[in-house]
């Protein structure tokens, strides 16, 4: 979805509606503002951020072997 919003005289943007029913998102939610190079982003910030990243990259870790890293990370302090 790409959408043009206009900067208001008081620097503020309207999300549009089929963003926000997307999103789940209406009066009163906060969002977070995230900037990268040339762009803006906004998300829905998470009501909790322990559950929100519980799981992060889980696939990454499996690959890896956690168990495995953490050992050897662990032996390496003691040398």
């Amino acid at each position: 979805m790409a959408t043009t919003v206009t900067l208001s005289s008081k620097n503020q943007i309207v999300v549009p509606r089929e963003a926000r029913e997307k999103l789940n998102i209406g009066p009163g939610q906060e969002l977070l503002v995230l900037t990268k190079d040339d762009r803006v982003v906004l998300i829905p910030r998470p009501n909790n951020f322990v559950k929100h990243m519980a799981g992060l990259h889980q696939d990454v870790w499996k690959k890896l072997g956690a168990a495995s890293y953490l050992k050897d990370e662990r032996d390496a302090w003691d040398q």
